[in-house]
């Protein structure tokens, strides 16, 4: 007997980073988790919360979030709705504005989240390709005939950044609902939440998982027009965010001084690798979140996520076109990121020595057909 709806039981499901086990001692570039602690307002929002707080129900719309928010980006408290991190407004997303067998578009490569949101609400997922170096295939995207678009700005993987201008025209063209995921935007240039109030389609979405350093906390909010945030509404949980995670969530986006300083301190970081990673003979994609997108050399990625993860170093690498000769590197401290240079530094000179092994070995088995013209040399 099935039990499973159809589409569920023929789903792989989401596949998040791997996480090691509390006694391995590695470096973790693989999830993009900020290598600096949070806000120390926040550490001290989490110890001080009472215990009272702990036996009943949390604010079920965390309105003293809601609020520090609104003021942040000069809008109301009906334009912010709070999550139980981005991914759960995601979900909110394609169940509010999504039908069955109606489409969700979005670029590829992008967070691999979203295909699975599209499998389990069973819409059908459009998925249209970046341009060669990742690029935004904004005029394709604007064609679809979709109920909601997702942008994931920065992208992930790729950490490329689509001009905000872009994103705009893309808005006033599509006629459903753009949702701007930007989960990486504190390390970019530019930012899309403007358009929340100018494009009455647009939803911009934020987590605090990657910029304030709270991953384990699981807090996000989506900014947008009161009708869009009044369906989201209607479709949360009762009690979608608990009462520690929106204390310790008001006194981090309370602190913008402490983020913006990790967040300069991560954007140094990065571009002191491009140049570095480069040098080794990787081709790396311009990056404005806190990762890098590079092409290995010689284009076996899975030998070098391997050979990394051996030596004690997590990144992240996919086997699916277009990424499967390239890993992802979260940006880490000074010594993370001089460590995992040092490594990857012995590994290319490792291949260069086996490539030399090879080419000599080549060189013999020439000079011997050439010597042995029976034995294969028309072939």
């Amino acid at each position: 007997m099935r039990y499973l709806r159809k589409n569920i039981e023929a789903m792989a499901g989401y596949t998040p980073g791997e996480q090691p086990g509390a006694a391995e001692r590695v470096i973790k570039l693989n999830t993009n988790e900020n290598p600096y602690p949070p806000s120390p307002h926040a550490v001290q929002a989490l110890r001080e919360v009472p215990a009272d707080r702990l036996r009943r129900y949390p604010d079920p719309m965390a309105n003293k979030v809601r609020d520090i928010v609104a003021k942040m980006y000069g809008v109301e408290r009906e334009n912010v709705l709070c999550g139980n991190g981005s991914d759960e407004l995601l979900t909110l997303v394609v169940r509010a504005f999504v039908g069955e067998g109606e489409a969700l578009a979005y670029p590829t490569p992008t967070y691999s989240l979203y295909p699975v949101l599209a499998e389990i609400q069973n819409c059908r997922a459009v998925e249209i390709p970046t341009g060669r170096r990742f690029e935004m295939p904004g005029e394709k995207l604007m064609r679809v005939k979709a109920r909601a678009m997702i942008l994931c700005n920065p992208n992930a993987p790729t950490g490329v950044f689509t001009p905000v201008e872009t994103i705009d025209r893309m808005a006033g063209r599509f006629k459903g609902v753009v949702v701007v995921d930007e989960a990486y935007v504190d390390f970019a240039s530019d930012n899309a939440m403007g358009l929340a109030t100018k494009r009455p389609n647009v939803i911009v979405l934020r987590t605090l998982s990657k910029s304030y350093s709270l991953a384990g906390l699981r807090f996000g909010y989506a900014v947008g027009a009161p009708e869009l945030i009044k369906g989201l509404e209607k479709v949360k949980d009762s009690y979608n965010v608990d009462a520690v995670s929106a204390e310790v969530a008001a006194a981090a986006l309370s602190d913008q001084d402490w983020m913006r300083a990790n967040v300069e301190e991560v954007c140094a970081e990065r571009a002191r690798l491009v140049p570095l990673l480069t040098e080794l003979g990787f081709d790396v994609t311009p990056s404005e979140a806190n990762f890098i997108l590079a092409r290995v050399p010689g284009g076996d990625g899975r030998l070098w996520y391997e050979g990394l993860k051996g030596r004690g170093i997590l990144v992240r690498w996919w086997n699916l076109p277009r990424l499967a000769d390239k890993l992802r590197i979260s940006v880490g401290t000074p010594d993370e990121n001089d460590a995992l240079l040092a490594e990857l530094k012995k590994m290319a000179e490792g291949l260069d020595a086996d490539e030399q092994v090879e080419a000599v070995m080549r060189d013999l088995f020439k000079q011997r057909i050439r010597k042995e013209p029976g034995k294969g040399a028309t072939r």
